[in-house]
């Protein structure tokens, strides 16, 4: 058996349309509860696989030059 506390949050309208938009039939604490459960990321490896090839690649090669530039500057 659950026991459900109410508590009395205000929004603004926007926030309140988009949550109504969103809705569909369930109740807005659903809705909160799925929303914020999907911004969870328990593991860097949920981010696995979310770069293709190319920016993957792109992304490699600026870490590599900022190495070598903080290896200059430790001379």
């Amino acid at each position: 058996m659950h026991v459900y506390m109410t508590k009395i949050i205000s929004i603004s309208d926007e926030a309140y349309s988009e949550l109504s938009r969103l809705k569909n039939g369930l109740s807005f604490s659903k809705i909160i509860i799925t929303l914020t459960k999907m911004k969870k990321k328990d593991s860097i490896m949920d981010f696995a696989g979310s770069w293709d090839k190319e920016e993957a690649g792109r992304i490699l090669k600026e870490l590599k030059e900022e190495r070598k530039m903080k290896s200059r500057r430790m001379q």
